[in-house]
């Protein structure tokens, strides 16, 4: 049988660029037999089909003249959501996390709100979705170093890193995976995947930290406080049931 690199492919299937379908394949929106696509230079058969997945829409949860709350869909970055409106960013997501994304119009808030972070007078709360049975609360506050490789980052548990403070409780238990909320006191780059994967829960579809395959990275960031405000994001409905 005659092989062909996965981009390729799908470039000829859906009559798009190389370029536009290796992009496809990277956020994670491609399936083939069942299967994500993970490595768009990967080589499949040449008859190989393709499903493509599409992007939901960002919804605005609130605005007024200071900040924007939105409800950012898995497989965009958070740069995307900020060239879609007139305001910065004031923290992010990875482009796998779904949620709750904070943007500001107003430069004396943005100061103020930038150091509530600081202070860690900011409430963040996800829900994920892990390999494992997490039957009781618990705390990781392992510092956390980051490393740059490219345009890509890899986060680890390390006495040279930053502090990095995380609370994980169960909420729902279904076969061999776990449904818990998590909330940071910190924000460090993937904290959350890190901390979880040192405590021996990966979360589910997360390649990078040797989670199992799935849909989606099952990170969702549902709640944040800050200065009076509180904004909320349903959890998408894979997360209801998830075995």
């Amino acid at each position: 049988m005659i092989k062909e690199k996965a981009y390729k492919l799908l470039a000829m299937q859906e009559n798009i660029s190389n370029r536009s379908a290796k992009d496809l394949i990277d956020r994670g929106l491609v399936f083939c037999k069942g299967r994500k696509v993970t490595v768009a230079r990967g080589e499949l058969d040449a008859d190989s089909k393709f499903r493509v997945e599409k992007i939901s829409k960002i919804k605005v949860v609130f605005e007024d003249k200071k900040i924007i709350a939105v409800d950012k869909p898995a497989s965009l970055t958070s740069d995307e959501v900020e060239k879609k409106f007139d305001a910065k960013l004031l923290h992010r997501l990875d482009k796998g996390t779904s949620g709750v994304v904070l943007l500001v119009k107003d430069e004396d808030f943005q100061k103020k709100a930038i150091e509530e972070f600081k202070q860690k007078r900011v409430y963040k709360e996800y829900v994920a979705v892990v390999n494992g049975k997490v039957a009781e609360p618990f705390s990781i506050e392992d510092p956390i170093i980051t490393i740059k490789k490219g345009n890509s980052f890899f986060s680890k548990i390390s006495q040279h890193g930053k502090e990095a403070i995380t609370h994980v409780e169960p909420l729902m238990i279904e076969g061999r995976k776990s449904k818990v909320k998590v909330v940071i006191e910190t924000g460090r780059t993937h904290q959350i995947r890190a901390h979880l994967k040192s405590a021996g829960f990966v979360i589910v579809g997360d390649d990078l930290y040797g989670g199992k395959e799935s849909k989606r990275l099952m990170l969702h960031a549902k709640k944040i406080e800050l200065l009076g405000y509180s904004f909320q994001s349903p959890e998408p409905k894979e997360f209801s049931r998830f075995e």
